[in-house]
């Protein structure tokens, strides 16, 4: 927490001067991008601020267990309207698409991309927070650690540094993005401070069990066909341990499956024996094959290095990337052309 204490402090006083705040969250909702915009909207909403939470897609499905929340696409709001723009677990992914700060060679100011036609506002303030390696993108207050496991994390310590009263509803968001991006409690971001955090939330009535029935049981038929079929196509290389499976467009219509259901395939198939890591291709809308990857810190491989031999990146047991092209199959196995 000391790390960011200007930040904290900082964000707190621009929270009090403005009267609209809007949060951004990134493409393909996952739970801990989820949890920090919800948690932070319900901070700030008891602080009687008008908010919205944007995002280039809507909530996914599995997660309207937990919230009736619902995203506003960037397209239906005015920018200009905001005093504060919050990013949460967005940067550069789908943030980088509506923001941008110009350079001194180009001149010092912000502006907006194409898909919101409006630039920014010289006395907006934009506040990033997030906790992935190798962001570049940088607005007026920068809350970037790789070293965190999740955003929520990050607004426990923001919330904790200005005492703020957490309620239950706060803390089962808080948990929710924890939850998720430790793999529940599984990954090597587990560490003792997030065990004692899962436990202060846990005593403000956060449920443990919802969430995780949530987020990794409670499956469909349609998820549970998909993941058969992924499964029924996986290849382990003994030599270099690498598992491998590949979902196409086809598999997920004949499944009744959605892009959703393909999160949890590559996490599952590193728990094979001799798996030093997973990868998962699957291919998406226009003419996209995106590719998962992950691994164990015991495993010793540092799978961050593979996606940004293919122009991607994240962490080191849990990276992605996307290249153009689709997965055809051949007498040899699978390609992708």
């Amino acid at each position: 927490m000391e790390k960011f204490l200007k930040e904290f402090k900082t964000l707190a006083y621009v929270i009090k001067k403005a009267d609209k705040i809007l949060l951004f969250a990134h493409s393909r909702p996952d739970g801990d991008t989820v949890g920090s915009v919800l948690a932070l909207k319900e901070y700030l909403n008891s602080l009687g601020k008008e908010t919205a939470v944007v995002c280039f897609d809507p909530m996914p499905e599995y997660l309207s267990l937990l919230t009736k929340e619902t995203f506003v696409f960037p397209d239906r709001v005015n920018w200009e309207e905001f005093k504060l723009i919050i990013a949460c677990d967005s940067v550069e992914r789908g943030f980088e698409k509506i923001y941008s700060v110009k350079t001194p060679q180009s001149g010092i100011g912000k502006t907006g991309f194409n898909e919101v036609k409006k630039n920014f506002r010289e006395d907006q303030v934009v506040a990033l927070l997030d906790h992935h390696p190798g962001i570049s993108l940088r607005g007026d207050i920068n809350i970037i650690d790789p070293e965190y496991s999740s955003v929520c994390e990050i607004i426990f310590d923001f919330f904790s540094f200005n005492r703020v009263e957490i309620s239950k509803k706060m803390a089962n968001h808080l948990l929710l993005g924890i939850v998720g991006d430790t793999g529940i409690f599984q990954h090597s971001n587990t560490t003792p401070k997030i065990m004692q955090i899962a436990s202060m939330l846990m005593k403000k009535g956060a449920s443990l069990s919802k969430l995780v029935e949530a987020v990794f049981v409670n499956k469909k038929i349609s998820t549970l066909k998909l993941w058969g079929r992924a499964f029924e196509k996986a290849k382990i290389n003994l030599e270099n341990g690498m598992i491998i499976s590949i979902l196409t467009i086809k598999d997920l219509q004949e499944c009744e499956a959605s892009l959703e259901d393909i999160n949890q395939v590559a996490g599952i198939l590193d728990t094979v024996p001799g798996a030093k890591f997973a990868l998962v291709l699957s291919e998406r809308e226009g003419g996209i094959i995106k590719g998962s990857l992950r691994s164990e810190e015991y495993k010793g491989v540092d799978v961050s290095r593979i996606a940004a031999q293919f122009g991607g990146g994240g962490h080191k047991l849990a990276s992605g990337f996307e290249v153009k092209g689709r997965i055809v199959e051949t007498e040899k196995g699978w390609k992708i052309v």
